[in-house]
């Protein structure tokens, strides 16, 4: 095979390190490279199908696509080929050179140095063509994008070290062919009995012909003498597993189907196979992984399901299917009612979707309340995928109330911050006429959990649920009620907690403010350039004083998402609520000195400023004033 225009390339630098770590992290599980290669190579197939529906040339002698794998056991080689799309020389080098993907600088910082954790992330990278380093110590690939002239071929050849070479060559068959030189003490893989295991542990869904030769044949000496001497055998069930009965498919089947669609190397939490009948006709086939990807909280990043047609695949990320929260969940979706020359654009317009994706959400949020009968798993989920769903009350208010039931909360019932009290959890044991479901938002767990605001509430043994992540707050303002309930911060308006306040506790509060109503106007007056309003708390049972919101201000937390933003902070005034039957609120009541007065009253609205989480506005100022306090008590 003459070469031509040959190359010398190094590789960038983010694949120098991906190459070191898919060496060195996946040694233990070596047979998965097969896998990463024979996934590759059925979706070179899927990609020509796809564009032969335009261009039908493409599929030049129409022969049946399939998938080849050879083996040379005396020259240490095994050779996977495939006749789909191929690639050009240009394509090579971006695909097999660089890793043309967002999101490659977080990936490698998120990398922790345990070898098993970093080989779950390295395959939700989806950079499985490297793993054939794992046990090659030379790759060569042959390609020829389909449509191009035999004379366009590719040979690209690398060491997996620093660089690759690349060069022109003839190829007169469309497609790609790759050879692993194995290194020593990988020859179990140039070996038939080996290969047709693997292949049925990890391939078996595929839905295009894996074939291995029934007998030894040198697979690079003579392609031509190869052809006639090797008869071929399919190893695989070669049909689509998401339309095949449930009941003839086992798990491990699904789990594998799973990873080669996700490029994961997890098996997933749970997954939903399902065929609509009717109306609408179409197969869908959804997957909730074990773990996060690194870039989920990229909202921009690609996402969807693999979309495919009577068979045909269409889209790799087809993401008008499902809504944005469900963004992690993976699997294909086969539709008999959609035209094969659906586009993106299309999809975004076709009624027919929106039917599907109401369907499709629902059947994701029935599965996670299923999961949610399993404790541990459900607990797996909620620290990967939590915060997501919490987008879901805002994006979906058809499934408001479903999503409600699936989210999780820390509470003052429970002794760590661990979110894991549901809504129905919280209900289940609200005290005799609760009619509301309290909460508190703030910037952390630590913080929040020893809050005056919860005073009233430990004393009455009501919970709280204890609200810290950052998107809590927007998140409340979606969530008004939960099965007729309605939510209440604690830490806003005028706290009114209905029958679970007795006749005495009523009357006591009322006596204590007509009581205080003139320390009341001396604060008011003292703080009137900091606060809206001054007034005796109802809520404080041990703590002095503290800082209440009004009911339409903005919290803390959507204060510090909009300034990290750069956005305007809207101007608002807190209320102070005092503890009357506190001993410092007493001394204060008595000072007669009007100025010492004023710096007391600052001093303790500043304390309760930073009780609730708030940055102090001049905190030179509040040193100054409660220094000079502690030099007149130490006097």
């Amino acid at each position: 095979m003459s070469e031509n225009q040959k190359q010398t390339l190094g590789f960038q630098t983010e694949v120098k390190q991906l190459l070191h770590l898919m060496i060195h992290s996946l040694y233990s599980n070596k047979e998965i490279f097969l896998r990463e290669l024979i996934s590759n190579a059925s979706d070179a197939a899927d990609k020509l199908r796809f564009e032969a529906l335009a261009k039908p040339e493409l599929l030049e002698d129409n022969s049946p696509l399939k998938i080849r794998i050879s083996f040379d056991k005396e020259g240490k080689t095994l050779t996977i080929e495939d006749n789909g799309i191929g690639m050009s020389r240009d394509e090579v080098i971006s695909h097999l050179g660089t890793i043309a993907k967002s999101g490659t600088s977080e990936f490698l910082s998120s990398l922790s140095g345990d070898q098993k954790k970093d080989a779950q992330l390295i395959g939700q990278f989806g950079v499985g063509f490297y793993s054939a380093f794992i046990v090659a110590d030379k790759v060569d690939v042959y390609s020829r994008r389909a449509g191009l002239a035999a004379s366009k071929g590719v040979h690209w050849s690398s060491q997996g070290e620093g660089s690759f070479e690349i060069a022109t060559v003839d190829k007169q068959e469309r497609g790609t062919r790759i050879v692993l030189h194995l290194k020593s003490g990988e020859e179990e893989f140039a070996d038939g009995w080996r290969l047709h295991s693997i292949i049925k542990k990890y391939s078996d869904h595929i839905a295009l012909p894996i074939e291995l030769p029934k007998e030894d044949y040198s697979a690079e000496e003579d392609k031509e003498k190869e052809e006639k001497a090797a008869e071929w055998e399919t190893i695989n069930r070669a049909s689509a597993l998401w339309v095949r009965p449930r009941a003839e498919i086992k798990d491990e089947e699904y789990q594998e189907f799973y990873k080669h669609i996700s490029h994961d190397f997890e098996n997933p939490l749970s997954w939903s196979h399902n065929k609509v009948e009717g109306k609408l006709e179409y197969n869908s086939l959804l997957y909730l992984p074990a773990r996060a990807p690194f870039d989920l909280y990229q909202r921009e990043a690609p996402r969807g399901l693999k979309l495919y047609v009577q068979r045909v695949f269409i889209l790799d990320q087809a993401d008008s299917f499902l809504p944005l929260y469900l963004r992690f969940i993976k699997g294909v979706v086969d539709s008999n009612d959609l035209s094969l020359n659906v586009s993106r654009e299309i999809l975004q317009k076709d009624p027919l979707i929106d039917s599907m994706k109401a369907a499709l959400t629902k059947r994701v949020l029935d599965m996670l309340e299923k999961l949610s009968k399993d404790g541990e798993k459900y607990t797996r989920f909620w620290k990967n995928f939590g915060q997501v769903l919490k987008e879901g009350p805002a994006e979906d208010f058809a499934n408001r109330e479903k999503i409600a039931g699936l989210l999780r909360f820390a509470s003052t019932h429970e002794d760590s911050a661990e979110q894991k009290v549901s809504l129905a959890d919280y209900l289940a044991r609200a005290q005799e006429g609760q009619d509301k479901i309290y909460y508190l938002t703030g910037e952390s767990y630590a913080q929040i959990k020893n809050s005056p605001h919860l005073e009233v509430f430990r004393k009455k043994g009501i919970e709280v649920l204890l609200l810290s992540d950052r998107i809590d707050e927007w998140l409340m303002g979606y969530l008004t009620e939960f099965n007729g309930k309605s939510f209440v911060d604690v830490a806003r308006g005028d706290l009114d907690l209905g029958k679970l306040d007795s006749e005495e506790d009523k009357k006591a509060q009322e006596e204590a403010a007509k009581a205080k109503q003139g320390l009341t106007e001396r604060l008011k007056k003292a703080l009137e350039s900091s606060v809206s309003e001054v007034r005796v708390s109802h809520r404080l049972t041990d703590s002095a004083a503290i800082l209440a919101m009004g009911e339409t201000d903005m919290g803390v937390q959507m204060r510090q998402i909009l300034a990290a933003s750069g956005q305007p902070i809207p101007e608002g005034k807190p209320v102070f609520e005092y503890n009357p039957s506190h001993p410092l609120l007493e001394k204060l009541d008595n000072e007669q000195d009007e100025e010492r007065f004023i710096e007391l009253a600052h001093i303790l609205f500043d304390q309760a400023a930073l009780a609730a989480g708030n940055t102090l506005q001049d905190p030179a100022t509040y040193v100054r004033r409660l220094n000079k306090l502690l030099v007149e008590l130490s006097s």
